[in-house]
């Protein structure tokens, strides 16, 4: 894995009016790094994946993906999943990832039918390709919305809760794929709560009140609480204990 910083937040600040989700966080993400974004609900995850994707802005501090600030310079070659799927109920499978790769700007249609093939086959819908998206199970319209932030070929894939309310063999799908886009150097920061996702990253921030309170591997995380056999949940508790002075 190279060293290259793919993604780096630095002295970020950032506000909703009077209430203040981060205050100088710092951390950088390097390529075809796996990483982790662990944290409960309101810890300040999603906040961090809509300043990071330009969504929003910071308010002091500095963004770059990529080596550039977040915006439409670099669009193409961010992928971004949100929490929440944002497809067209009435488009068929293929042409919500058609519509999705020219607005990445895939604009060869030779280039974007090849992509289109591709993703089909990673998320495995090919044979679904002509269906609305309006039949599809909740844990197909989340293959589709994978293949939308794949299909064209991004460098940084940007993960939103990507595998709430799969079913385990969809999930373990899932994190193959993920592990063989690293491999290709391309580098995925994932926003979770479950301890299964925590277990398949490279690397793990602990987040907490808007505050990095832990980052390792989870191995490492786990070391550092006591033994081989605690679990990254002992680890959570502990950091999160430890940032308030309970421990």
């Amino acid at each position: 894995m190279s060293t290259e910083e793919s993604i780096k937040f630095q002295n970020v600040k950032f506000s909703y009016g009077k209430h203040e989700i981060f205050d100088n966080l710092s951390f950088t993400v390097g390529r075809g790094q796996i990483c982790g974004i662990l944290g409960a609900n309101g810890a300040g995850k999603t906040t961090a994946i809509q300043l990071l994707i330009g969504l929003i802005k910071p308010n002091e501090g500095s963004i770059t993906v990529l080596g550039e600030k977040p915006g439409h310079s670099n669009l193409r070659r961010i992928g971004y999943m949100p929490q929440l799927n944002a497809l067209y109920q009435e488009l068929s499978v293929e042409e919500n990832l058609n519509f999705f790769a020219r607005m990445y700007g895939v604009a060869d249609r030779q280039e974007r039918n090849i992509s289109l093939t591709k993703t089909l086959e990673v998320i495995g819908l090919s044979e679904r390709r002509m269906d609305s998206v309006s039949e599809l199970s909740g844990g197909m319209k989340q293959r589709v919305s994978l293949g939308v932030a794949l299909v064209h070929s991004p460098d940084v894939l940007i993960l939103d809760e990507p595998t709430v309310g799969l079913d385990p063999q969809l999930r373990a799908l899932f994190w193959d794929h993920f592990t063989s886009l690293s491999r290709l150097g391309i580098t995925i920061l994932i926003s979770s709560h479950t301890m299964d996702d925590a277990n398949h990253c490279d690397r793990l921030m602990f987040v907490q009140e808007g505050k990095v309170v832990a980052d390792g591997t989870p191995e490492e995380l786990r070391l550092a609480v006591g033994t081989v056999e605690s679990t990254l949940e002992d680890a959570f508790l502990y950091f999160v204990k430890a940032s308030k002075g309970l421990v």
